[in-house]
């Protein structure tokens, strides 16, 4: 009986100095998903990215934009389960097509602003002297105007165009759709391009990078080959919350009366179209405050699931 004990220790003991080490990929995914609000998170984000995809198979745009002066302001029903607005469109229909728009805003002026920070994190961070001092006195420069004036100014000035449209993968879209993300992009990659910048000029001084430049790759190999992959966790932190930080300024915008106009929905401007009723007609701010809040928190979630995962001092 000892003999067999032993016999059967000693294979459990030799499988597992043979089991192969799990790989960062693994060990990240693993740690993302034992993080409980992540995958709440993500569940509830493909939730609402479900509801404005499918629900389109359900009303089409058209209809969605359908005023119907007899039904407005026409408490939620079978017929209208969220309501209808002052001027008769269904709002559930108006918060699908409103959330494809809402996303699409998030997720493109998100890749602008990382794009911009990253490369000018890099450039700064990497070269130093006389590119960095310019670099950082421009973020520097920016930093000191306030945001949300900033962007007021620049959608007023931007009004006068709001009734061109534009066809964007075959659907006609409202040209200051494409502005509002441009001018999100452009004022929001600063916070990245400092992280990255300090990344940056802590890696360039260690021995892979010492290494690769003794043997004669250019700065361009150095900079995009071993620097930036070390620098992708955080990266990849910065561009899930600025997803949600775009999602909420266009929001704000649209509220305010600067962002996306109508008949094109964003759940922003749906919200404007509130404001005079908030207190009587609750349908009407409900549905599109609930799912920037949810879609927000959702982000959030799924943000500090990735920061957990990529922290060394977490991972096991």
């Amino acid at each position: 009986m000892a003999t067999a004990t032993q016999t059967q220790t000693g294979v459990i003991n030799l499988q597992e100095e043979h089991r192969q080490p799990q790989s960062m990929t693994r060990i990240v995914v693993r740690r993302f998903f034992a993080h409980r609000m992540a995958v709440a998170g993500v569940i509830l984000l493909a939730l609402i990215v479900l509801y404005v995809t499918v629900g389109a198979f359900f009303f089409t745009e058209a209809y969605a934009n359908k005023t119907n002066v007899r039904a407005k302001f026409a408490a939620p029903s079978a017929e209208y389960p969220f309501g209808t607005d002052s001027v008769g469109r269904d709002v559930m229909a108006r918060t699908i097509y409103g959330g494809q728009i809402s996303l699409a805003i998030g997720v493109v002026a998100m890749s602008i602003s990382v794009t911009l920070g990253t490369l000018i994190g890099l450039a700064a961070g990497y070269f130093g002297g006389l590119v960095d001092a310019i670099l950082m006195r421009l973020v520097e420069a920016i930093l000191t105007i306030p945001l949300l004036i900033l962007l007021l100014l620049l959608s007023r000035a931007l009004m006068e165009i709001s009734s061109a449209t534009t066809v964007i993968l075959g659907r006609e879209i409202s040209v200051t759709v494409v502005v509002i993300v441009i001018i999100i992009g452009l004022t929001s990659w600063m916070g990245l391009s400092r992280i990255v910048r300090s990344l940056v000029l802590s890696l360039k001084e260690q021995e892979f990078v010492v290494a690769a430049r003794s043997m004669g790759a250019g700065n361009g190999r150095i900079i995009f080959g071993h620097i930036l992959p070390n620098c992708v966790a955080p990266i990849m932190v910065s561009a899930t919350l600025e997803v949600g930080v775009a999602i909420v300024i266009e929001a704000a915008l649209s509220f305010l009366g600067f962002g996306v106009m109508p008949p094109t929905a964003t759940w922003g401007n749906i919200l404007n179209g509130a404001r005079q009723s908030i207190d009587d007609l609750w349908w009407l701010w409900v549905a599109p405050g609930a799912l920037i809040m949810a879609t927000v928190l959702a982000i959030n979630f799924i943000g500090d699931g990735l920061r957990d995962a990529f922290d060394p001092r977490s991972i096991k």
